[in-house]
C-alpha cells in the first residue's frame, strides 16, 4: 500500500486502485501521471474478480450490465464451432449412448431418457435431454428439487454416470437444436429461475448467452444446494459472460476434463 502518492525508488511492475473509492486530488494527479507514462494501472475490482474467478454481485452496478453483452461476431463463431465439434463427435458418440440407454434399462425400471423443462437464452423454456440416473418419482413427490434432496433416488449406475458426466451426453441434441452450447452457464428449472430471481436481483443476465453442458461455474463450484451457494455459482457465470473468448473457454475444457476425472461436484 502507498503511504503518500510517489513511487519513490522502489521498482514496481504495476498499479491497483480502488476506482471506486473517493481519491484526494493528488492521488488523482499521480495515477494520471503514472498511466500517461506507460505505467500499467489496474482497476482493483477488475483484479479480484480476476483472482477469484467470480463478479461480486454486492458490488455488480447497473453501468456494469453493458459488460455483459456479449460480441455478436464471437457468439456466431461459438455457434458455428459447437454444430461442427458435435457433428464430428456424432460417429463415436451414438454408438456409446446406445450402449449406456441399454445399460440404463437393464440396472433399474422406467426410460433411459429424461426429460425436464429448463430455462434457456433469452429466458425461454426448452425441454432438455438427460440419461436418467435416478429412480422415477413417487406421486406426490416436488417435481422440482435440489439435487442433495434427490440423492436417495440415484440408482447404482446413476451415481456412476453422474460422477464422470455420462448423464449430460444426451444434451448434444439440445445443441443441435440450438437450445445449448457446448460451454455456458448450466440451464435452471423454471421454479428455481423464478425463487433465485427473487433472492438475486441480476440472476437473469445469467440467460443471456445459450447454457452450456459444461461452464466456469460447474468446474469451479458444481451442483448448487440452497440459495447461497446458488449466488456464489452466478458470481461464477457473471464472470464468464464478462471475459467470454477462446482462451476462458480452452480453459473450461481442460477442468472439465479433469472434473470427469475426479468426479469433483458430483451427487
Amino acid at each position: 500500500m502507498l503511504a503518500e502518492p510517489d513511487l519513490g525508488q522502489t521498482r514496481y511492475d504495476g498499479l491497483v486502485v480502488d476506482m471506486e473509492a473517493e481519491l484526494a486530488d493528488e492521488w488523482i494527479r499521480f495515477i494520471s501521471h503514472c498511466n500517461i507514462a506507460g505505467f500499467p494501472v489496474f482497476n482493483a475490482r477488475k483484479v479480484t474478480e480476476s483472482l477469484n474467478g467470480k463478479v461480486n454481485l454486492a458490488a455488480l452496478q447497473s453501468m456494469d450490465l453493458a459488460n455483459l453483452q456479449p460480441q455478436p461476431v464471437y457468439l456466431a463463431a461459438k455457434r458455428a464451432l459447437d454444430i461442427m465439434l458435435t457433428l464430428l463427435v456424432a460417429p463415436l458418440l451414438i454408438p456409446f449412448c446406445l450402449v449406456v440407454a441399454l445399460l440404463i434399462r437393464f440396472d433399474s425400471p422406467g426410460p433411459a431418457i429424461f426429460v425436464q423443462e429448463r430455462i434457456g437464452k433469452g429466458n425461454r423454456v426448452f425441454r432438455m435431454y438427460k440419461f436418467r440416473s435416478m429412480l422415477p418419482r413417487e406421486a406426490g413427490e416436488a417435481t422440482a428439487q435440489f439435487a442433495d434432496q434427490d440423492a436417495h433416488r440415484i440408482t447404482r449406475l446413476g451415481a456412476f454416470i453422474r460422477k464422470v458426466r455420462i448423464d449430460e451426453l444426451p444434451q448434444f441434441l439440445n445443441i443441435l437444436k440450438g437450445d445449448m452450447s457446448l460451454i455456458g452457464p448450466r440451464p435452471e428449472q423454471p421454479e428455481f429461475v423464478e425463487h433465485f430471481e427473487e433472492k438475486l436481483p441480476y440472476y437473469s443476465y445469467r440467460h443471456i448467452i445459450r447454457p452450456g453442458i459444461t461452464g466456469w461455474a460447474q468446474v469451479n463450484h458444481g451442483y448448487t444446494t440452497d440459495t447461497e451457494s446458488t449466488r456464489e455459482k452466478v458470481e461464477h457465470d457473471f464472470y464468464y459472460i464478462k471475459n467470454l473468448s477462446p482462451l476462458l473457454d480452452f480453459l473450461i475444457v481442460m477442468r472439465t476434463l479433469k472434473t470427469m476425472a475426479t468426479g469433483f461436484g458430483a451427487l
